[in-house]
């Protein structure tokens, strides 16, 4: 496990997988570095995953202070301090921080598996007044719970296979800030990262989150859209080598 210094001091830890092409992940919400387990070794020897631990997750620090812009900071200190130019892939809102991070980095590609952006009516979705008003009655299952429910589209999150015994609680007051910061932003007219951009969705996935991938494949003009069937917003457990099929195939084309 190595780790880096971001410009507000706040140390994250990150860890590489083998000695090819950098790939650089950034986890969602609920996650950490370990949420990456399954993809990991799905990938070949010519492509080296790089997991951070986002801000306030597994062993990075945190600050008293947060922003969206704290997070971008941090995910370009990994890019900085990784050897080679790698591809950056965030899933979830670990692909709103890569998106945000690819202005300006030292990347070769972007991949973004269902970034966490409201568009359109989704816009008055307020989750997050309702899990911090969970969060303030102490009920922070109630917060994750509600979470995986209204933001990831599951149906019952108590009949997940990990839940509760693999569910990270003490996150609640983590997830209630990256909510409040996926409604506050606004995706600009033109999001373009200057490089080639593979978009992925699941068919199974909340509406919301397959709007926010089909207006970033409108505003990004070298994008390209890969549709995985039979699966939802959780690929990275239930098809993981599908997905790192499709980012390979992405790779290796571009």
């Amino acid at each position: 496990m190595h780790s880096v210094t971001a410009p507000d001091g706040t140390s994250i830890a990150y860890e590489r997988h083998g000695d090819g092409h950098p790939v650089v992940l950034v986890h969602g919400t609920s996650g950490s570095r370990r949420s990456w387990r399954d993809v990991v070794p799905q990938f070949d020897g010519a492509l080296a995953p790089v997991t951070i631990d986002r801000r306030g997750r597994g062993d990075s620090g945190d600050a008293d202070e947060y922003a969206l812009e704290r997070e971008r900071a941090d995910v370009l200190a990994v890019v900085d301090a990784v050897d080679g130019t790698p591809t950056l892939f965030g899933h979830s809102f670990g692909g709103l921080c890569a998106l945000e991070a690819a202005r300006g980095a030292d990347i070769e590609r972007l991949v973004l598996y269902e970034p966490a952006i409201l568009t359109g009516q989704h816009r008055e979705m307020d989750l997050a007044d309702d899990l911090a008003a969970r969060l303030a009655d102490g009920d922070r299952r109630g917060v994750l719970r509600q979470f995986f429910e209204v933001a990831g589209g599951v149906p019952d999150a108590e009949a997940l296979p990990f839940w509760p015994d693999e569910v990270n609680f003490e996150a609640a007051e983590t997830v209630v800030r990256e909510n409040h910061a996926v409604e506050d932003y606004r995706l600009p007219a033109a999001p373009d990262p200057g490089v080639p951009v593979l978009l992925v969705r699941g068919e199974h996935s909340p509406q919301h989150l397959r709007d926010g991938v089909a207006a970033l494949d409108d505003r990004i003009d070298d994008a390209r859209l890969v549709d995985l069937d039979g699966v939802g917003h959780s690929a990275i457990a239930s098809a993981p080598g599908r997905l790192v099929a499709d980012v390979e195939s992405f790779v290796a084309e571009t």
